[in-house]
């Protein structure tokens, strides 16, 4: 039974470091990506080792990778120097979604829908996996149901061979997001939903999050004291920049200026009611580090 798992767990992390291909972005003819938020604290001690996987995943294509340090350790010895309350509010918000009884650190949540134990190879590939078959195959997988790992003919190569479904293709759909700088404003175009969704109750948020795309911190105190954390993909700022019910929706978002923290990205993620499954997604990069949007 041992063996027959880690076999498992093998294929699932071998099909999901495979299977993606797609950019982080949404536009037209293109594959939504996955969203992942890592939850951490510089204040943590198995965080060190969340960030870490953070960055392999980060690395994935058709991954969007968004880092939230929060701020309930920061009185624990260390106060985290990348930590706002509103990436502690937003977590506190999952667990209320996700029917959690708190919140915890290191904690990924894929697409809004699934959490995981953010240092857990196993754990965050098969999520991953989970995440791509949703996305791909219209499915959404019975979490419930082990995969079973098989090999194919004389070869080495090993494959998902299985796993069961409980929802129809009706229930996974994306929708294309495009964010498009100009000289004064972002510009986020979200085009219609599909005629089925439409007819379902579609009421989603609109985030914009700015983010730092890469972060160094020598930590000073606390369980990691003396450590080195490296980050990728920092959210500094979170902004509800309107609602999206399925109709083609076009918002204007002013620059920041330099009210907000530094940054060199913005990501946008329409998410059903807020805290819901990714509908759509897309990253924007800035020609100059910490550009004043």
């Amino acid at each position: 039974m041992v063996r027959r798992m880690k076999i498992a767990a093998a294929a699932l992390a071998l099909f999901t470091f495979t299977a993606a291909s797609a950019p982080a972005g949404s536009g037209a003819g293109e594959t939504r990506p996955i969203v992942v938020e890592v939850y951490t604290s510089q204040g943590c001690a198995s965080c060190f080792a969340a960030n870490q996987m953070a960055a392999k995943v980060a690395q994935k294509p058709g991954v969007l990778l968004l880092s939230f340090p929060v701020t309930y350790w920061d009185m624990f010895g260390w106060k985290d120097t990348l930590a706002n309350e509103d990436n502690t509010r937003r977590q506190k918000a999952y667990a209320s979604a996700l029917h959690r009884g708190g919140v915890y650190t290191p904690q990924m949540i894929v697409d809004g829908v699934k959490d995981v134990p953010a240092a857990r190879e196993d754990a965050v590939s098969y999520a991953l996996t989970l995440a791509s078959m949703t996305r791909d195959d219209g499915q959404t997988p019975d979490v419930d149901t082990p995969a079973v790992a098989r090999r194919d003919g004389p070869s080495d190569a090993v494959f998902v061979a299985a796993m069961r479904v409980k929802t129809p293709m009706r229930a996974a759909w994306s929708v294309p997001v495009q964010a498009t700088k100009r000289p004064d404003d972002l510009r986020v175009v979200i085009e219609r939903a599909p005629d089925a969704a439409r007819r379902s109750n579609v009421d989603a948020t609109v985030w914009v999050f700015r983010v730092r795309s890469t972060a160094q911190v020598k930590v000073g105190g606390g369980e990691n004291n003396g450590r080195t954390i490296s980050y990728r993909n920092v959210v500094t700022n979170i902004a509800n920049v309107g609602r999206w019910r399925g109709e083609p929706l076009a918002i204007s978002v002013p620059k920041a200026g330099n009210k907000l923290p530094a940054h060199d990205s913005i990501a946008v993620v329409v998410q059903q009611s807020g805290y819901g499954r990714v509908l759509g997604a897309t990253m924007v990069n800035n020609a100059t580090f910490y550009a004043p949007w």
